[in-house]
This record gives C-alpha cells, sequence and structure tokens, in this order.
C-alpha cells in the first residue's frame, strides 16, 4: 500500500498510514472487504498462498484487507513490526499464550489482573500443565527472586485494572530477559497515546480494542502488536488454529474510525481524570483515591517516568465501605452504572461483584481488589457536569453517615 506520513507525528498516522485514497478510486475511507475467502488465478497460485511462498489474501479467518490495514496502523502506532487483530482483548490475550506455552512452562503475572485474564490463567491454562505464579511486579526485585529458566512469560497490565498498580516496564523487561521470558503487557488502560511498552523493552502488547481504541462502546474486538517473527506464529496458530477470535471486517472499519480521534479523545479523557481525581481526594467522604496523576499516588513516579499522560481510569474508596460506595453508585444520575471503560460516557462499576467477580472473596483479598473499591472510566462528557454527578452522589451517599459531606466548593 501506498503510505504518505512518513516521519509524521501520532495523530497524521493514526490518520493516514498505509492507505493512500489515489489508489482506492479517491476513496477518502477505506473500503471494508466483506468477503470470507479470496479467489486465485491459478491452482498453483492458490498451492503457493498456502505455502507461504506468495504474499496475498487466502481466507478471512487468516488475514483481510481491512484486518490488514488496521493491524499495520497499529503495529506503527506502538512502535512494533506487526500486528495481529482478534475478535475480543480475550481472544487477543488467549491466541497469544495458546501459541506460546507448553504444559511444564510458568508464567509470572502481577498480583493484580482483569477478571477473565485472572480465570484464563488460574482456572484455564493450569488445567493443561502450565504453572502460574503470582508476583508482585510492581518491585523488579521480587521478580528477580523467583524467575528461573522455566518461566516462558511475565505478563502484567499497567495500569492495572481494577486498582491501578503501575508495574515499571523497562525495569520488570530487563529481569525477564535475563532468564529468557517473554515480555508480554496489557496496555489497555493507556492506549499506545500515553505509553508503548515495545520502546521501553516489551516483546508484546495486547489490547483490548473495545476500549480507548474504538472508543465508542459499539464494538468488541482485540490486538497484538510486537516482532513479525512472534506475529506470524500466533497469527497461525494462537489465531487460525487454537481460537478461531477472527475480527469481522466491519469491526475493524469501526476501530480505524475511532484511531482517527484517539489523542484527541486520550487528551480530554486525561483533562478530565485528573480534575475527577483531584477532586474526589479532597473530599472528606473518599478515604482513598488511586489516579497516577496525584503525587500521593504510591506508583505516581514510575507512572511518570513511562506515561505521556495519566488517562481517565481511577479507582476509589470511601470511608464509609461496601455499603456507602453502592449507595454512591446507585447515585449517579448521569454516570452510567456499565462494566467496560474508554467510552464516551462516564461509567462506574464494582469490581468485586462485577469485572472481577471471577476472583473468589479469598484471591480478591489476597490480590489487593478490597470489596469497597469502586472503578469509574471518565469519559467525554463537560468536566462539570462529571463533578457535578459525583458531588449529588456522594451527597446521597453520605448522607446516612456521620461523616461530615465536604461540597466541591469547600
Amino acid at each position: 500500500m501506498s503510505d504518505v506520513t512518513g516521519k509524521k507525528g501520532f495523530a497524521t498516522r493514526a490518520i493516514h498510514h498505509g492507505y493512500n485514497p489515489l489508489d482506492h478510486q479517491g476513496a477518502l475511507n477505506p473500503p471494508v472487504y466483506m468477503s470470507s475467502t479470496f479467489a486465485f488465478d491459478s491452482a498453483a497460485q492458490g498451492g503457493r498462498r498456502f505455502q507461504e511462498e506468495e504474499g496475498g489474501y487466502i481466507y478471512s479467518r487468516i488475514s483481510n484487507p481491512t484486518l490488514g490495514l488496521l493491524e499495520e496502523r497499529m503495529a506503527i502506532l506502538e512502535g512494533g513490526e506487526a500486528a495481529l487483530v482478534t475478535s475480543s482483548g480475550m481472544g487477543a490475550i488467549t491466541s497469544v499464550f495458546w501459541t506460546l506455552v507448553n504444559p511444564g512452562d510458568e508464567i509470572i503475572v502481577d498480583r493484580t489482573l482483569y477478571g477473565c485474564t485472572f480465570t484464563f490463567f488460574n482456572h484455564g491454562l493450569e488445567r493443561f500443565g502450565v504453572k502460574i505464579r503470582h508476583v508482585d511486579l510492581t518491585d523488579p526485585a521480587k521478580l528477580a527472586e523467583v524467575i528461573s529458566d522455566k518461566t516462558r512469560i511475565v505478563y502484567f497490565e499497567t495500569p492495572a485494572n481494577p486498582n491501578m498498580r503501575v508495574v515499571d516496564i523497562a525495569a520488570i523487561s530487563e529481569v525477564a530477559h535475563s532468564k529468557g521470558a517473554t515480555v508480554v503487557v496489557d496496555n489497555t488502560y493507556c492506549s499506545p497515546y500515553l505509553q508503548r511498552p515495545l520502546e521501553l523493552g516489551a516483546d508484546l502488547v495486547v489490547h483490548s480494542a473495545t476500549k480507548y481504541l474504538g472508543g465508542h462502546g459499539d464494538l468488541m474486538a482485540g490486538v497484538v502488536v510486537g516482532s513479525a517473527e512472534l506475529m506470524h506464529d500466533i497469527r497461525l496458530i494462537g489465531l487460525k488454529d487454537m481460537t478461531g477470535a477472527v475480527l469481522s471486517a466491519q469491526d475493524a472499519n469501526l476501530i480505524l474510525r475511532g484511531l482517527k480521534t484517539l489523542n484527541l479523545r486520550m487528551d480530554r479523557h486525561c483533562k478530565s481524570g485528573l480534575a475527577v481525581a483531584r477532586y474526589l481526594e479532597s473530599h472528606s467522604l473518599v478515604s482513598k483515591v488511586y489516579y497516577p496523576g496525584l503525587k500521593s499516588f504510591e506508583y505516581y513516579d514510575v507512572a511518570k517516568k513511562q506515561m505521556s499522560d495519566f488517562g481517565g481510569m481511577i479507582a476509589l474508596e470511601l470511608k464509609g465501605g461496601l455499603d456507602m460506595g453502592r449507595n454512591f453508585i446507585d447515585a449517579c444520575q448521569m454516570i452510567v452504572r456499565a462494566v467496560s471503560l474508554g467510552d464516551a460516557e462516564t461509567l462506574i462499576q464494582h469490581p468485586a461483584t462485577m469485572t472481577h467477580s471471577t476472583y473468589t472473596e479469598e484471591e480478591r483479598a489476597k490480590y489487593d481488589i478490597t470489596d469497597s473499591l469502586v472503578r469509574l472510566s471518565v469519559g467525554l462528557e463537560e468536566e462539570e457536569d462529571i463533578l457535578s454527578d459525583l458531588e449529588q452522589a456522594l451527597g446521597i451517599a453520605g448522607s446516612g453517615s456521620n461523616i461530615r459531606v465536604m461540597s466541591k466548593s469547600a
């Protein structure tokens, strides 16, 4: 494909990379290839393509031109050689692991993981003889203590879902590579606009493209980015044969649309996210706010080092505990009670009973997911309206408490 971007900036690459309208009858937007299969000019050509002796498309479970353009753009935005798109974030994660691990291998993961990822590892892969070891990866020394020659992959999210733990990507990658382990980072919370793990030493990046990359809550998708060699193997083993988690051309087209405004949306998410975090931190009912952009945050220095801005995800705990947290969620009027994140709408949810309910009560306690934790995905509404809704919801939540309610103007 023709490429007019050269060494252009992030937004220009997100809009233009890999596509020239003049190569497609002047169509400003790339065509959507609604085809399950592709014709060959001869039996010999079909044979060559199946044997990988010749490039070209065969069947959309393997590759498709619309998906191919999205993969090119994700690779250049993340700083990788190649990318692979899938039908969900879990499709991306499972395609990676079914390709790279074997019985007897060990995987080291952080203490905190998204609920379905945790279940896949601890109640899925372990059934097939893969050892899962949870380690506090916010401390690279703890990884150095336990990593061994059997460790195949070191996996973590940063910031982590839902409690916002931040892992030093460069430091963990250095330790992992000393033992030959592959480093896989879930970059969903940041998107490549705010953080690029490959540039910090990671080997693979995964995303739930359902979130910020799509940005509008109208699709399901996943992405893997890394070396061309790894992408080749994950495409032909993990995706084609093991999961079949194939993204549709229509959804790929929606993500291409979403990428065009990614930087603008992320700037707004970050600006409002910081304002909301500061407001919550100052409120008398709030006992703790977890947000990378707050100087009081435990991992602020690491976040500042590896993130260009701090995102729109916030976790918090109220002084009244679980009951007050639920009352707070229920009292929201504009803010939507829903899981997922990265949408135009501000979303609020209770991880212990929703996204992370796959953990047992004992597992949640062990891995730092408290019952009182509330997760907030700050959207694109007017900042004042988000703050106003939070203020009235906190007022209602605290109305039965003897804790004094502090207004926003206090």
